[in-house]
């Protein structure tokens, strides 16, 4: 939390006061979301964009310190300040139950990943329609493509599997969304646009989107 605090004050240093505005609208606007992760979201999606590795303004936010049962994924028009999707996504088998605590990068490991990635090409694969996701940070989650960490969508997210577990069904990894919602949150999301898995352990202290 120590972390959580000090990359809060650097981000709240580093976000341009014309995205004051922004980050208010946005906060306004989307339910559950935290500003202090909302804050380093938005300073991770800084630095991609001042590397070229996105352009585009939508941005989508995944904040696994919260339990699979709340809507914890946000997908958002920074530029606009508009809040598009709020939405239910599952982690990992191996990252935990209700609540996710371990992450990796290891082909195998049936953990989520953290950290800052951009979408790539969709794909007709087992789940329908999916979105590759490629990740941006070294030894964090540059693995994604290798290990087919992709968005689809997945019969056991749902709040019939919650009353029924206590938690959604989990993944081998990838943040995996309602079927009834997956094509169009991957329609608005592929080619190009920007993600954030966020949860305050030792890997995001050594992504330097944030340091």
């Amino acid at each position: 939390m120590r972390f959580l605090a000090l990359a809060l004050a650097a981000t709240v240093a580093f976000v341009p006061a014309a995205r004051a505005g922004t980050l208010d609208r946005l906060e306004a606007s989307s339910p559950g979301l935290r500003p202090q992760v909302l804050s380093l979201a938005l300073k991770a999606y800084e630095h991609a964009r001042s590397l070229g590795q996105t352009a585009s303004s939508i941005v989508t936010l995944i904040d696994y310190s919260l339990p699979s049962t709340e809507r914890r994924l946000w997908v958002m028009d920074v530029r606009r300040g508009a809040l598009l999707f709020h939405e239910l996504v599952a982690h990992g088998k191996l990252s935990g139950d209700d609540v996710a605590t371990a992450f990796s990068n290891r082909p195998g490991s049936q953990q989520s990943s953290l950290g800052s990635f951009v979408t790539g090409e969709t794909y007709a694969g087992r789940h329908g329609l999916s979105l590759r996701l490629r990740g941006l940070e070294p030894g964090i989650n540059d693995r994604a493509e290798e290990r087919e960490i992709v968005v689809h969508g997945a019969p056991y997210v749902n709040q019939d599997v919650v009353r029924a577990l206590g938690r959604l069904g989990r993944s081998q990894g990838c943040p995996a969304v309602r079927p009834e919602i997956a094509s169009r949150i991957i329609q608005t999301i592929k080619d190009g646009t920007f993600v954030f898995a966020y949860y305050p352990g030792p890997e995001l202290q050594r992504s330097s989107y944030l340091n």
